[in-house]
């Protein structure tokens, strides 16, 4: 999960700068998609964490020889 928090910190720094960027709407608009992409992608995260956690925990289990 922590490289999941830095990727996104890392996005949001970029939107920074390209906001800072005067170069017209253009750079605006890009910051807005950029955002919205981090928010779908937190969210999903945020839901599916937990089913693909015991998923995997499954898929572990089932693979350890006994």
């Amino acid at each position: 999960m922590l490289s999941l928090t830095t990727k996104i910190q890392s996005l949001l720094a970029d939107n920074r700068r390209m906001l800072a960027d005067r170069n017209g709407a253009t750079a605006i608009e890009y910051g807005l998609i950029a955002a919205g992409v981090a928010l779908v992608v937190v969210a999903a995260m945020t839901l599916l964490g937990p089913q693909l956690t015991a998923t995997f925990g499954k898929l572990t289990t089932a693979l350890t020889p006994t």
